[in-house]
């Protein structure tokens, strides 16, 4: 593959949205999981989070559509880096390796990049999200609905 997927913290990759003006998040949780659980939130830095599920609540059907909804998203533009974020991290390094795939079958050369521990994160010892590590806990901007 051209362009392998790499992985960041939630940290890391706040600091590379801030920095790189072309830079995108694209959050791949479901729609219940954005209203419900909260998404995050861009706006100090003047950039619109990008919104395409991987997976389909509540059966969890792959989006066969999902790699042509985030280059819809992306305006058919390619931008330097493209950062994905699930509730732990899984689901979006898929997701970052199937859009890294179609772009480098273009020819085209994109860093797709995985963020760790995704918006909840891991469960502690508790089983309980948002404890631990993720977007949330590194206490990153993020809002409900």
């Amino acid at each position: 593959m051209l362009n392998p997927v790499s992985e960041v913290t939630p940290q890391a990759a706040w600091d590379a949205l801030k920095d790189d003006p072309t830079s995108v998040l694209v959050d791949v949780r479901t729609v219940a999981e954005w209203s419900f659980v909260g998404v995050p939130d861009l706006s100090s830095i003047g950039k619109a989070l990008v919104l395409v599920e991987w997976q389909h609540f509540p059966g969890w059907a792959r989006n066969p559509a999902f790699v042509d909804g985030v280059v819809e998203q992306l305006g058919g533009a390619a931008p330097s880096s493209i950062y994905f974020l699930c509730r732990s991290g899984a689901r979006s390094l898929s997701a970052a390796d199937e859009v890294a795939s179609a772009f480098a079958a273009k020819g085209q050369a994109v860093a797709c990049v995985n963020v760790m521990g995704g918006f909840e994160g891991d469960p502690d010892s508790e089983k309980h999200r948002g404890n631990k590590n993720g977007w949330k806990q590194g206490g990153l901007p993020w809002h409900q609905s």
